[in-house]
């Protein structure tokens, strides 16, 4: 249920609840009138009555009796769009930020190296969504790996090199596999894998390929093998998962069952990371707000970094318990998306 607005709260009654939620989110415990007093000119009885009322709003609940105040997933929702101001993030945090980015080497391990890093510096765990963008390809070599298999090696401009099986025809003439590594890579020269297939399919079709029937065959396996893998896996980069086991989860076994088979599928976490694909800026899911990680109680801040035209071309975010210091890390996962566009340009 959504709270009220925070404008219908009383100057006192905003000043209690800004306490005790950054009071829980400081230690993950209740927070009590008596240590809420200490900083207020109010009696223990006063604030327990504005904690009544904030409570009678589903903004806090008390987990047990005479233990103090939590927020609930409604009143971290108020606090985040309301009240929290955010810290932005130190010198160090951001040099140290700018420096794994920029390191050299492939974009994947620049991405990799961020992730690790967001999940150290929030105790969270870290998650990059890799560029949906092709690179630019400029060669591929088909190696045969015994009967009826070869190994196609596709190596980007970039330098990046990956590899796929592919099953070949029963029959293959000599020299097939050289034939349609050669014509494949005259196409792939500077061109992303769309590009060069829809270029090879056009000739084939229209009768301008000098390939065999065999050759044929065998580029059309290749692009197969290559064009249902980049649609099928999520290009996702989690690390830190170990962060989210904290002593709370690990009181509650059925909480880290479901909090590890979420992150398990990786298809179901790039998915709700595409929900901040249209945002402005970083986006928000706390708790239940999302149904992937409902029943485990995580929060994942998540933001959209673009290249130097403006697309967006990825997400990076922070995925961690609904006690997280929201103020810090809500900036950082900001400026990382930021130094991410950079890098892509």
């Amino acid at each position: 249920m959504p709270g009220p607005p925070i404008s219908e709260l009383t100057t006192r009654a905003r000043d209690i609840f800004r306490l005790v939620v950054e009071g829980y989110l400081a230690t993950g415990t209740p927070v009590g009138s008596k240590a809420l007093a200490g900083g207020m000119n109010l009696s223990s009885a006063s604030i327990r009555s504005v904690l009544a009322d904030l409570e009678s709003l589903g903004l806090l609940a008390a987990p047990h009796t005479s233990a103090g105040r939590l927020p609930t997933e409604a009143g971290l929702r108020l606090f985040v769009d309301g009240i929290m101001q955010v810290a932005e993030p130190t010198v160090e945090e951001r040099l140290a930020i700018e420096s794994r980015i920029s390191a050299p080497g492939p974009i994947e391990a620049a991405l990799e190296a961020t992730s690790s890093l967001l999940s150290s510096l929030t105790s969270g765990a870290g998650v990059v969504m890799v560029p949906r963008r092709e690179p630019r390809l400029m060669h591929l070599q088909l190696v045969p790996l015994g009967p009826g298999r070869a190994l196609a090696v596709l190596v980007g401009e970039d330098g990046a090199v990956e590899n796929r099986v592919v099953e070949l025809p029963a029959i293959l003439p000599p020299g097939a596999l050289e034939e349609a590594s050669n014509y494949i890579s005259a196409h792939l020269s500077g061109r992303t894998l769309a590009e060069a297939a829809r270029a090879m399919r056009g000739d084939i079709v229209s009768g301008k390929s000098a390939l065999d029937a065999a050759s044929r065959e065998l580029v059309e396996r290749g692009l197969a093998v290559w064009s249902e893998d980049a649609a099928a896996r999520p290009v996702l980069i989690v690390r830190g998962q170990a962060n989210l086991l904290d002593e709370s989860a690990l009181a509650d076994l059925e909480r880290v069952r479901s909090l590890l088979d979420d992150l398990e599928n990786k298809q179901s976490v790039a998915d709700l990371l595409d929900l901040a694909r249209e945002a402005e800026s970083t986006r928000i899911f706390i708790g239940s707000e999302n149904r992937l990680f409902a029943l485990s109680g995580s929060s994942v801040i998540a933001s959209p970094y673009r290249d130097r035209d403006g697309r967006v071309v990825g997400v990076v975010g922070v995925i961690g318990p609904t006690r997280l210091n929201y103020a810090r890390v809500v900036p950082m996962v900001d400026f990382t998306a930021q130094s991410l566009g950079k890098l892509i340009g």
